[in-house]
């Protein structure tokens, strides 16, 4: 009998399936709960975590248990850091052989080009990551130790240090952040959480062993650059738009202001937290929001989206066309044609998956086109942003917005090659033009 073969592909999708299995038998125990929850949504709380998502049919704050709250936790750095990430740092601990296919496993769930150091990259993961979670643990802690008393402001500070450095989201108050829109320690602490995530593990290696930007490599730079400049417009946007919204800081103090766009500007694009009411945005900075979403965070980050570099790509191709040139040029460096495809795939399979998923629930769901358009973004870029429609959702519509945050923490490509067939022979046939635009 011939030995079951499966793909990286699959293989990534079953581990995560069943961890999300795990997590919602341990979020429906009572000891989790405070009153009795549904499997469905125990599974789409579950997923939520797992997938570094952060949005909820239930209120976090108030109908888990501390203990359920831990277990949220968990999913969340789970999730985040990779569960080849845990499984590679127990077989090093064990002293166990990391066979090709355990590195191939890593590989696509790390979403790294090539299988070579994989293994010390893992290593520093699990260096940098709890490094930077602690040290803003205790940032963190200055503001609720203080407001909450030792256990439950230390507490405070580790779980939202785990939600933002992972961009997942979760907050254990109902509002989200709202009470802290000025707080400068919150503020801070939690963006940069927040932007330290998102930039992707290969860059703040990159960053802490090379620190000189002429030594660093070509996605580095993009992501360093990139990330400054679309925080600043976004920024700028939001607080230009949101000025004179009383529904949301028209009527606050200048700094509050501030305060508020710098933090709206960074969670958006994949972390999800909010100081403000998103379902009270205007609808243009609404519109601004789903296209921040949908760019989302670094490749290899805890974030989702189509990935910042794929959107520099696509636009610096359209970019390139425009001009009537036919090398894509950024940095003193070229950019492969079969890069291009890679991206487009990446845009295109992600459009389709969203189209998919508004159109049904659109038939399925009682809301207006928007609040639908924008929770479906939320939940393939794995934001957890929600104009207030997550917890009405039908049964038919969680398991729509369950399957989507899956699929956008998996990824598309990874997606793509669970459904693609292999090819057996390379041939090519004449070309043709075709008339296009």
């Amino acid at each position: 009998m011939k030995s079951l073969k499966i793909s990286p592909s699959y293989l990534l999708f079953i581990i995560y399936a069943s961890f999300i299995t795990i997590g919602a038998v341990l979020l429906k125990l009572p000891i989790s709960t405070n009153t009795p929850i549904s499997w469905m949504d125990a599974l789409f709380t579950s997923t939520s975590a797992m997938t570094v998502t952060g949005l909820g049919v239930v209120d976090v704050s108030k109908e888990f248990t501390t203990f359920g709250q831990v277990i949220i936790a968990l999913l969340i750095q789970t999730g985040g850091l990779g569960i080849m990430s845990f499984a590679v740092l127990i077989f090093i601990m064990l002293g166990k052989k990391i066979g090709l296919k355990e590195r191939l496993i890593i590989q696509q769930a790390l979403n790294q080009i090539q299988i070579g150091g994989v293994i010390r990259l893992v290593k520093y993961i699990f260096i940098f990551s709890l490094s930077i979670e602690v040290s803003i643990m205790i940032f963190l802690a200055a503001q609720w130790i203080p407001e909450f008393g030792w256990g439950r402001g230390s507490f405070y500070s580790f779980f939202h240090a785990i939600s933002a450095f992972n961009n997942a989201g979760f907050a254990l108050w109902s509002d989200g952040l709202s009470r802290y829109i000025g707080n400068p320690i919150i503020n801070i602490g939690i963006t940069t959480l927040i932007i330290l995530g998102g930039l992707g593990y290969t860059v703040l290696i990159e960053v802490w062993n090379k620190q000189k930007w002429r030594q660093f490599s070509l996605h580095t730079k993009i992501m360093l650059s990139a990330t400054l400049v679309i925080n600043l417009v976004a920024f700028l946007i939001i607080f230009l738009l949101e000025y004179t919204n009383e529904k949301t800081i028209g009527l606050l103090p200048l700094s509050d202001k501030l305060w508020a766009s710098y933090f709206q500007a960074v969670t958006t694009r994949t972390a999800g937290f909010n100081t403000i009411e998103i379902g009270s945005l205007d609808e243009s900075t609404l519109f601004v929001f789903l296209i921040l979403m949908f760019i989302g965070a670094g490749s290899g980050s805890t974030g989702g989206g189509i990935k910042l570099t794929t959107f520099i790509v696509i636009s610096l191709a359209v970019i390139t066309f425009i001009r009537g040139k036919h090398d894509i040029h950024i940095f003193k460096r070229s950019i492969q044609p079969l890069y291009i495809l890679k991206v487009l795939a990446i845009a295109s399979i992600s459009i389709f998956v969203i189209a998919i998923a508004v159109f049904i629930l659109n038939i399925t769901e009682d809301a207006e086109f928007l609040p639908i358009l924008f929770e479906v973004i939320s939940a393939f870029s794995t934001v957890g942003l929600s104009m207030g429609i997550t917890s009405s959702l039908t049964f038919i519509g969680k398991f729509i917005i369950i399957f989507v945050m899956l699929m956008g923490k998996l990824g598309p490509l990874t997606v793509a090659f669970m459904l693609a067939k292999k090819e057996k022979a390379r041939f090519r046939y004449p070309s043709e033009d075709i008339l296009t635009g």
